[in-house]
C-alpha cells in the first residue's frame, strides 16, 4: 500500500470514528432531554407540564419513531391522559396534540393510551362547540380506532353518534376523519350495525357526491353505506337522501374495484329487501350500463352481485322484437364473457329487452316532462 493510499485510510477511519462519537453523544443528550420533559410532565405544576406536552410534540415531530417509544417507556402517557380531562383548555390541546403523536404509527403506544383511559375524556371532547379540540378529538378517535384491541371500547363509548354529528356540522378535514373513524369502528365484529346508523347517510351522501370516486375516502364511505343498507330505517335513508341512489350508481360506474363492490352491495341489499319498492328507483338513475361493465371488470364479489341484481332488476320475460343488432352483438358479448356459451344468447335477449324498454320509457318520461315545461312557460307568459 502506497504512503498516499495509507494516509487515505487512516483518515477515512479517523472520520468514520469522530462521526460515531458525535451520533453517540447526541442519541445520549436526546435521552437526557427525553428523561428531562419527561419528569417535567409527571412532576410539574399545569403550566410546566403544558410545556412540557408541547416539547414532546416538537421532539417527536423531528425525531425518528424510536422517540414515541422512549417517551412511552419514560411513563409520559399517563400524565398527558390525565390533562386531557383538565378544565384548561390549553392542557387539553397540548396533551391531545402530544398523544396524537405518540400513537403515530405504533401499535403499542394506542393500546396503552387507551388503556390508560383516554377514551371517556375524548367522547366529551367530541361533545365541545369548541371546533378545533373537537376536531382533534375526532382525529384521536380516528388514529386510536385503527388498532384492533381499540375498537370494542371506542365503539361502546358514545363516539360514533357524536362522530356523526361532525359529519353534519364540521370541517371538511373533520367530516374526513370522522367518516374514516366510522369506517375503522364498523369492522369491529361486536354490534357492527348499530356503529352507524341512517343519520348517518345524508352527510355521507352528500361527501360521495362531491369526491373522486375512486378515491380511499369513497371506499370508506361506500363500505359504510352498505353496512348501514342492512336495515330498513338504512334503506329508506339512502333512497331519500338526495341523490342518494343516484350517487351510488355513480359510484358503481367510475368507483375503484373496492368502492365498486361496496356500492354494488348497497344497491343489492336494497333491490333483496324489496325488488317492488326499489327496482323501478334503481333503473331511473340508469344502473344498467355500470352493472354490466362491472359483471365483466370487477372483483370477483362485485360480478357476482352485479349479476345478481341484474336478474332482480330484468322484466318478466316476454317476446319483443329486438331493437339494435349492433347493441345485441355487444351485449351478448358481455354476456358470453362471464355466462356459459349456452345461456350467453338467451342472457344477452333479456338484458337488451330491458335495456330498449327502459330507454324508451325514460326517453317517453323526458318527453312529457319538457311538454309539461314548455305548456307551463307559455302559460306563464301569456
Amino acid at each position: 500500500m502506497g504512503q498516499e493510499e495509507a494516509e487515505e485510510d487512516t483518515s477515512s477511519t479517523v472520520s468514520s470514528t469522530a462521526r460515531d462519537e458525535d451520533e453517540e453523544a447526541w442519541n445520549f443528550r436526546k435521552q437526557n432531554l427525553i428523561l428531562e420533559v419527561s419528569d417535567r410532565l409527571i412532576n410539574g405544576d399545569l403550566h410546566t407540564q403544558i410545556q412540557a406536552a408541547r416539547d414532546i410534540r416538537k421532539l417527536i415531530r423531528k425525531s425518528s419513531a424510536k422517540t414515541r417509544c422512549k417517551f412511552a417507556a419514560a411513563g409520559v402517557i399517563q400524565p398527558l391522559v390525565f390533562m386531557l380531562f383538565s378544565s384548561n383548555l390549553d392542557a387539553r390541546h397540548a396533551s391531545l396534540l402530544a398523544l396524537l403523536n405518540l400513537a403515530a404509527r405504533n401499535e403499542r403506544n394506542k393500546v396503552n393510551i387507551v388503556t390508560a383511559g383516554a377514551i371517556p375524556p375524548l367522547v366529551e371532547l367530541l361533545k365541545l362547540q369548541n371546533g378545533s379540540l373537537r376536531e382533534l378529538a375526532a382525529a384521536a378517535i380516528l388514529t386510536l380506532s385503527a388498532a384492533e384491541p381499540n375498537k370494542p371500547t371506542i365503539a361502546d363509548s358514545g363516539a360514533p353518534h357524536l362522530l356523526v354529528q361532525i359529519l353534519n356540522s364540521g370541517s371538511v378535514q373533520g367530516k374526513v376523519d370522522a367518516v374514516t373513524a366510522l369506517h375503522n369502528l364498523s369492522t369491529c365484529t361486536k354490534n357492527s350495525h348499530s356503529i352507524v346508523d341512517a343519520k348517518a347517510v345524508p352527510p355521507i351522501i352528500k361527501l360521495l357526491k362531491e369526491c373522486k370516486k375512486y378515491s380511499k375516502f369513497a371506499e370508506k364511505a361506500t363500505a359504510l353505506l352498505e353496512i348501514i343498507s342492512h336495515s330498513e330505517e338504512g334503506r329508506n335513508a339512502i333512497t331519500d337522501s338526495d341523490g342518494g341512489i343516484l350517487t351510488v350508481v355513480e359510484t358503481v360506474e367510475d368507483g375503484s374495484l373496492v368502492s365498486t363492490e361496496h356500492a354494488v352491495g348497497a344497491l343489492l341489499s336494497l333491490c333483496q329487501s324489496s325488488r317492488d319498492k326499489y327496482r323501478e328507483l334503481i333503473l331511473k338513475e340508469g344502473a344498467i350500463p355500470g352493472l354490466l361493465r362491472l359483471t365483466v371488470e370487477g372483483t370477483s364479489e362485485a360480478q357476482e352481485r352485479a349479476r345478481t341484481l341484474l336478474d332482480l332488476l330484468r322484466d318478466t320475460p316476454k317476446e319483443k322484437k329486438l331493437a339494435s343488432s349492433v347493441l345485441e352483438r355487444i351485449v351478448h358479448d358481455i354476456a358470453a364473457r362471464v355466462d356459459a356459451s349456452d345461456k350467453a344468447a338467451e342472457n344477452a335477449r333479456r338484458l337488451l329487452q330491458d335495456m330498449v324498454q327502459r330507454s324508451m320509457e325514460l326517453s317517453m318520461d323526458r318527453i312529457q316532462r319538457s311538454v309539461a315545461s314548455c305548456t307551463t312557460s307559455e302559460i306563464s307568459s301569456k
